[in-house]
């Protein structure tokens, strides 16, 4: 029973759900005041039918490389899991990133349907971690590498602080690795120890593959380049004919805008980024809108078709042993969980 005065954890849930959602109507709407919405309805109808099943086809074909990135990431830290079970809760995570309050809550969902079949259950959320990081600091690269290429997106000053925030932000991340490394568990309460010395023994093993590090960051890459590459073509297939550098410069950073905690999904944040960085290339507001908009149409079907996918993939080995590397086979269930870290 909560204590008096306590609010329950799924009512804080909710309402930080509510106010997302909130936040996802009042987004859309300004946009919506301030567009043609005429001009907007015609610029996404004008999307070939065919294109919205290749286009959905695509998104989630390209999604596998993104299980590959994941699952090279939690085993390079001990978790040990079979490529079904990893897709299955990526795919799980994929219908979580939109339908729950934030795409943490994506990540939440990917980690507790793995978690009873990873073996080191430290290494398997140190390597989400590490994904996410890793995500974020390609989007960063990439739009660095798109800001290079587009004389217009940032003169020579912005320009240089650009690269050098980029910079920072790989800086950071590297300070990040190398405190995990030296930190020492004798320098903490010994009740805490055990947990950190499981961690600290993850970040080891991840550390001690560099090579695997580096295919699951350009793995990221290439997935981010996809993406690029999906919504440079769905962008001219409604009239926004900007170039490829363009593009590659924009949706890396309108993504990274739509990180941000106030609306569902990043829906309408996301669009309302794209716009404005769009400007400074003389693309209108209403056609940057329109491009994000049937992205976003291909990510909430593409959502509704993982949570089918990690179905399928259940079901597809319910009751069957799940291969794992080192010779060792666990059932559909946690057994063995109290063994493991």
């Amino acid at each position: 029973m909560a204590r008096r005065g306590s609010t329950p954890a799924p009512d804080a849930a909710r309402r930080r759900l509510a106010l997302r959602v909130a936040g996802t109507v009042l987004v859309l709407a300004v946009l919506l005041a301030f567009l043609p919405f005429d001009e907007l309805v015609a610029a996404v109808r004008s999307l070939p039918a065919w294109a919205w099943p290749v286009a959905l086809l695509a998104y989630l074909l390209f999604q596998f490389v993104g299980v590959t990135k994941w699952r090279l990431l939690i085993n390079s830290g001990g978790a040990e899991l079979g490529m079904r079970r990893a897709a299955q809760a990526y795919y799980w995570g994929l219908f979580g990133n939109l339908f729950l309050p934030s795409i943490v809550g994506g990540d939440l969902i990917r980690a507790g349907v793995a978690l009873p079949h990873a073996r080191s259950r430290t290494g398997l959320l140190l390597g989400s971690v590490v994904d996410r990081l890793q995500d974020v600091v390609g989007l960063g690269l990439l739009a660095g590498i798109g800001a290079l290429f587009s004389p217009r997106a940032l003169d020579e000053q912005s320009r240089r602080v650009f690269l050098g925030l980029m910079a920072l932000l790989l800086v950071g991340a590297a300070v990040v690795i190398l405190v995990l490394l030296v930190f020492r568990a004798r320098w903490i309460p010994f009740r805490h120890r055990r947990r950190l010395v499981h961690l600290r023994r993850a970040v080891r093993s991840t550390a001690s593959r560099p090579g695997t590090l580096a295919r699951a960051f350009l793995l990221g890459l290439l997935l981010q380049g996809l993406f690029v590459l999906l919504n440079w073509r769905l962008g001219a297939a409604v009239g926004l004919n900007a170039p490829l550098y363009v593009w590659l410069f924009v949706w890396p950073l309108a993504k990274i805008a739509g990180l941000l905690p106030v609306t569902q999904g990043g829906i309408g944040v996301r669009e309302a980024a794209q716009a404005a960085l769009f400007a400074p290339f003389g693309v209108p507001a209403v056609l940057a809108v329109a491009a994000g908009l049937v992205f976003e149409m291909v990510i909430v079907a593409g959502a509704l078709a993982s949570a089918a996918i990690a179905i399928v993939l259940r079901r597809g080995d319910a009751g069957q042993a799940v291969d794992v590397p080192g010779g060792m086979d666990y059932r559909g269930s946690a057994v063995g969980a109290g063994a493991r870290e």
